[in-house]
């Protein structure tokens, strides 16, 4: 029994049928730690790309540093950094949301680089052109840069969201119970491993698949042409 559920074990359907509903359990607390630490990657991204690409060295050496030292350790070291050493300091996190936490920061070191790559991507003219109509450093980012550089970094983003998902099975070794430590739990219980871990493997496939499909709708809709001044 897991979550309140029991499962039937007395043939390969029946038993597949009983354990569904505990992994789509697990497949929603994936789904959440995957949406969070994106989330927090997307935004912690930002803040490296734009730090790193500060005029002064005093603020770009620094964070370039930073991410450079995020990206080159494993995500395995930083979250049991995070969940096992932070304590020690009074700060203590549950377990999910250190999971989460850990996936954003080891990705942001990626994103950064995708932000810094889109924004760079937008043709010096366009800064000309804004500075010639009286705008603000702050508008021409927010109202000329950024609209230009969205479609140029979605299809790499989506790729980190799809990574990002894969990754969350880490999280089981500090007690997340995600989808692949929910199938290993059962496995363990029923001496019944091919099962649960092949269902697993095809919900991560609908996952990827739906993540997948609505970044390349999304990169599609968006706009490829440069944004008009006004």
């Amino acid at each position: 029994m897991l979550f309140g559920f029991e499962w039937d074990i007395s043939s390969p359907l029946a038993f597949a049928i009983s354990i569904m509903p505990i992994l789509l359990i697990g497949m929603w607390v994936t789904i959440q730690a995957a949406v969070l630490g994106f989330f927090v990657a997307l935004v912690l991204g930002l803040v490296f790309a734009i730090l790193k690409s500060a005029p002064s060295r005093f603020i770009a050496w620094p964070a370039a540093v930073i991410t450079e030292f995020i990206r080159d350790t494993p995500l395995l070291v930083q979250l049991f950094f995070l969940y096992y050493v932070l304590p020690e300091y009074g700060i203590v996190l549950p377990a999910f949301m250190t999971g989460a936490l850990a996936l954003g920061i080891q990705y942001s070191a990626y994103t950064s680089e995708v932000y810094r790559a889109g924004l760079e991507a937008v043709p010096r003219d366009q800064h000309e052109a804004a500075r010639a109509l009286n705008l603000s450093a702050v508008r021409t980012f927010t109202h000329i840069v950024v609209p230009q550089a969205i479609p140029r970094i979605v299809p790499a983003m989506g790729n980190y969201l799809v990574s990002i998902m894969k990754d969350v099975p880490v999280l089981s070794v500090v007690t997340v119970l995600e989808m692949l430590n929910v199938a290993r739990i059962v496995g363990d219980r029923t001496f019944n491993y091919l099962i649960p871990l092949s269902l697993v493997g095809g919900l991560y496939l609908i996952m990827t698949l739906v993540a997948s499909t609505g970044v390349r709708l999304l990169d599609a809709w968006l706009p490829k042409q440069g944004v008009p001044l006004k």
